[in-house]
């Protein structure tokens, strides 16, 4: 599926874009604050478009030709935590050279447009570190209200705080 916003364009990741995203994807600014380590190798990205950016409800942000983020719902058993029956977890992240221009906000508001109107979903969650003041802003920009402060572990078997928000249909 391809979804359309004024200034992007969401689709599903190929396999040429590996390139792409380990440039940007290698930048320690942007995976270990959504929980993931920087990017060693385009064969790395390449082994992430094939499984995790493979699953269902996952875009690639794309600007003018160029994928400069991801976009996804991720679903039970996938999520980072257990949010209930026909529950959805938004996950986002644009390259820090685009930040600043509302593109996560732009693509999540229309994966959430395309969850509640094609998809039945009722309840969408999302998460962030509490450091990670940019997205919060992203996530208050969008609707979500405060549901929870939980604890969270990270690929270096770190634990860390975050605070889990909700949004309804």
């Amino acid at each position: 599926m391809i979804l359309k916003t004024d200034n992007l364009l969401l689709r599903p990741w190929r396999e040429e874009d590996a390139k792409c995203l380990y440039h940007f994807a290698k930048n320690p600014n942007i995976g270990p604050i959504a929980g993931w380590p920087p990017h060693e190798s385009v064969e790395e990205s390449m082994n992430i478009i094939k499984t995790v950016f493979a699953k269902r409800e996952t875009y690639a942000i794309v600007k003018d030709e160029v994928p400069i983020g991801c976009v996804g719902l991720l679903f039970h058993p996938d999520t980072n935590h257990w949010w209930g029956e026909g529950a959805a977890e938004l996950g986002y992240w644009v390259a820090e050279e685009y930040w600043g221009n509302g593109y996560a906000v732009e693509a999540s508001k229309k994966l959430i447009e395309h969850a509640f109107d094609d998809l039945g979903i009722r309840e969408i969650y999302a998460s962030y570190r509490i450091e990670n003041n940019q997205s919060k802003r992203v996530l208050e920009k969008l609707g979500f209200k405060y549901y929870a402060e939980m604890t969270n572990e990270n690929y270096l078997n770190e634990f860390f705080r975050e605070i889990a928000m909700k949004l309804e249909k």
